[in-house]
């Protein structure tokens, strides 16, 4: 069976493969076993790459070599594969986080942390703004201000975004209170985020909003985050946000928020 070049495409992005392995694994599949050479035929795989992808995929987990002459391959079941592919990764991701962990009292993060304070000070506050695109990297921004929050943290957003926002912001917004920091959300109460909302209210001051069609968050009075589009039917990668880092404008959207949140009720 020929796999088309799109399907091709996907289980190299899946399985993390080069072009070269994923010919010769699904030549492989469609054989059971075979040599070396016959993959090289079926796949259009120079032969004298061939063996050096059998033994990459070997070590993946995706074939296993047989024993005795000729040399043969064996392909390992789909299934097997997928399960082989996830240790894999979680093994990889755990050495990453570890790396990174470590990095973090390293005399290498010293010095980039004082190049990037040197430089700072070189920026008027009112340059320090900017387009956030994708709600990966609005959410990730975000993260960072509450956790570095020192006084107050002020959240508005929809109905599902307040689901969304406890499960991203949990342990920012639990950071954040341990250090005295004041912490008000305000959206619309449903059903469906009746859960996130009881949980909310261990750790913030929430309150149900009907009619404001709204998202923004305003962070010790001076940091602004904006959120441009309706999230009803966005896909999260198109989402935008603009950070600002002006007083000016976190006063006036602070001035509107208290207003809403004075007419709101607790529930």
């Amino acid at each position: 069976m020929v796999l088309k070049d799109e399907m091709l495409a996907k289980l190299r992005r899946i399985f993390d493969l080069n072009l070269y392995e994923v010919k010769i694994w699904v030549a492989l599949l469609s054989r059971g076993i075979s040599t070396a050479g016959e993959l090289s035929n079926m796949a259009g795989v120079p032969r004298s790459r061939t063996y050096d992808v059998l033994e990459s995929l070997e070590r993946k987990g995706f074939v296993v070599m047989k024993l005795g002459k000729p040399i043969q391959y064996i392909a390992v079941s789909p299934k097997d594969v997928v399960e082989r592919a996830k240790k894999n990764v979680k093994e990889h991701a755990e050495r990453k986080v570890k790396d990174l962990d470590k990095v973090k009292s390293t005399d290498l993060i010293k010095t980039l942390d004082n190049l990037y304070k040197k430089g700072i000070n070189f920026i008027e506050p009112s340059e320090l703004s900017g387009a956030l695109k994708g709600r990966n990297n609005i959410y990730s921004h975000l993260e960072s201000l509450i956790k570095n929050a020192k006084q107050s943290v002020v959240l508005v957003t929809s109905g599902d975004g307040l689901i969304r926002k406890y499960e991203a912001f949990k342990n920012a917004l639990e950071h954040a209170k341990k250090k005295g920091v004041t912490i008000k959300i305000a959206a619309p109460f449903t059903e469906k985020n009746s859960e996130a909302l009881k949980k909310l209210k261990s750790i913030a001051d929430v309150r149900h909003v009907k009619n404001l069609n709204a998202r923004f968050a305003v962070v010790d009075g001076k940091h602004a985050v904006l959120m441009v589009l309706d999230d009803k039917d966005l896909h999260p990668n198109y989402d935008v946000g603009i950070w600002l880092n002006s007083q000016p404008i976190a006063t006036a959207l602070t001035t509107m928020f208290d207003r809403i949140w004075e007419s709101a009720p607790k529930k």
